[in-house]
């Protein structure tokens, strides 16, 4: 029996508004010749970082911070070097204190894993969750992802 197509089976780079590009590095590798599944975090890492630590994007205010609490990956292929890749980014969901995310890899067009990554600002100084200003919750708008509304109407 064939599984159910799930919801982002059909997702392309294109559907993801923050896209930036980068190298698999000999060191990413295993004993298999292949990436190594944990290097996938710092991959997904890099594209979220890039964006919300740029202070022009507004995404950041003076403190304020974000910390990962929810890290979801599906490997989909194998992945070798040398050879480039390109990260894709796009915001899903607006939570009170937080932001979901979803986030691809993807190498020669094909797409190799995907992530829902979830992230909440905390004040800097307590460490404790805040409420999204509505300023930050403005500026993500240009960066949620092609066919979702993030304030789940």
């Amino acid at each position: 029996m064939n599984a159910p197509v799930r919801a982002d089976d059909a997702l392309r780079l294109e559907d993801f508004p923050y896209r930036l590009s980068d190298n698999v590095r000999f060191a990413d590798l295993d004993p298999n010749g292949h990436v190594n599944n944990a290097v996938y975090a710092s991959y997904f890492e890099t594209g979220r970082v890039t964006l919300v630590k740029d202070r022009s994007m507004g995404l950041m205010p003076a403190g304020l911070g974000w910390i990962m609490v929810r890290l979801d990956i599906h490997f989909r292929a194998e992945l070798h070097w040398p050879g480039q890749i390109e990260l894709g980014l796009g915001l899903v969901k607006f939570g009170r204190t937080s932001t979901t995310f979803d986030q691809v890899v993807f190498s020669e067009g094909r797409r190799v894993a995907s992530a829902k990554a979830v992230t909440v600002m905390i004040d800097e100084a307590t460490r404790r969750p805040t409420p999204l200003p509505a300023e930050v919750k403005d500026n993500f708008r240009r960066w949620v992802r092609r066919g979702v509304n993030p304030d789940g109407e």
